[in-house]
């Protein structure tokens, strides 16, 4: 058998958890399915597969291999469209991630101008709050806000966005403003898990300033966290963009502002190919160029850069 197309079988037989729910996916039967797993296995000289009558897992070949698998399989598909002209326009299936609050305010508005100037497109989103493997989870763009560190991914910045401490006017009518980071000790502070959940802040752009906080209000949701400063109750650390309609409707108001740590930047992020689907090109380059001219990303998100 072919290799390419046992490569794909092995594949499938993966994805799908078994030889038969495999062998209806590419209308083979499942005894083909099984010796095609077999001969694979003969060939390359070692087991790929655990199988049980209940329970299918790969064994540490396989799961390098199955990897590799879909490496190869996909630069195979990229050259096929290649030759036949797809990656000259934009056409089929996007799947962009970024996280859950920032991919609906900046991200969405983004894909959705992309959509009506390309209609052969079809956008899927992921907006969750983690870090996603774009490889093995099968994703095509990510938007990120963090200092990356080296990888095989391509990363075009974007933009950046600040740290931003906040209270309600009539939470600093009540207690005041703080004048240095050190007087947070004698304010109401309102935790959040994740990001800014430490009971320890930093502050300075070289992060140098440490101040311990005690949050008697501990939130897991970021509006949970904006509406209690909304509503007066303390201060909480926000990613500007997450409290910039807030702050431009003056229910939010950013202090220590001489205080903030260095900018996070923003990066549109894709798989790294010695060739680049259309669709994906076409998306990193419209969302770069919207983003850089889109306020609320950089002008007024990152002036104090």
């Amino acid at each position: 058998m072919d290799r390419w197309q046992a490569m794909r079988i092995f594949v499938h037989v993966v994805e799908s958890g078994g030889f038969a729910p495999a062998a209806k996916v590419l209308h083979m039967s499942p005894p083909s399915v099984t010796r095609a797993i077999a001969k694979l296995e003969e060939q390359i000289g070692t087991r790929l597969l655990v199988r049980t009558t209940r329970s299918l897992k790969l064994t540490a070949a396989g799961e390098g291999y199955v990897a590799d698998c879909r490496r190869i399989l996909a630069e195979i598909a990229e050259a096929e469209a290649n030759a036949a002209g797809s990656f000259t326009h934009p056409a089929g299936l996007l799947t962009v991630t970024a996280p859950a609050l920032f991919g609906r305010i900046h991200v969405l508005p983004v894909i959705l101008d992309f959509l009506n100037l390309y209609p052969a497109m079809q956008v899927k989103t992921v907006f969750v709050d983690r870090v996603t493997n774009l490889v093995e989870e099968g994703l095509d763009v990510a938007v990120r806000i963090a200092a990356l560190p080296a990888s095989g991914l391509v990363a075009r910045r974007v933009g950046w966005v600040r740290q931003v401490l906040c209270g309600s006017p009539e939470y600093f009518a009540r207690f005041g403003e703080p004048q240095s980071p050190q007087d947070l000790a004698h304010h109401r502070i309102i935790g959040r898990e994740g990001l800014f959940g430490h009971s320890e802040w930093l502050f300075g752009r070289d992060s140098s300033i440490r101040v311990p906080v005690s949050a008697r209000l501990i939130c897991n949701t970021n509006d949970a966290a904006i509406a209690a400063a909304v509503a007066g109750w303390g201060l909480s650390r926000f990613q500007s963009y997450q409290v910039a309609p807030d702050i431009q409707a003056g229910r939010l108001k950013a202090v220590l502002s001489d205080y903030e740590r260095e900018p996070v930047p923003i990066h549109v992020v894709h798989a790294e190919g010695r060739m680049v689907s259309a669709r994906v090109r076409a998306f990193v380059d419209f969302a770069a160029e919207r983003f850089r001219r889109r306020a609320g990303v950089n002008a007024e998100l990152s002036e104090s850069r």
